[in-house]
């Protein structure tokens, strides 16, 4: 599978984003790294926000407006 994604793009998390995150983890966030296809074939990536980083998986995340 490929990367819908590309190192440097803005994205969003989708779903609730918990009001108790303290990391200061912001709503819109850069792909910083791709990473490789797990067991089921979805592609992940890393993404960062501010000075919080995370790892979050392609179903996660869409392009920021």
């Amino acid at each position: 599978m490929s990367h819908k994604f590309k190192l440097g793009q803005q994205v969003k998390r989708l779903g609730p984003i918990p009001s108790n995150d303290k990391t200061g983890f912001g709503e819109i966030a850069e792909v910083v790294r791709l990473m490789p296809a797990d067991a089921s074939g979805e592609v992940s990536y890393r993404i960062r926000s501010g000075a919080a980083e995370r790892a979050v998986r392609e179903d996660e995340i869409e392009a920021a407006a």
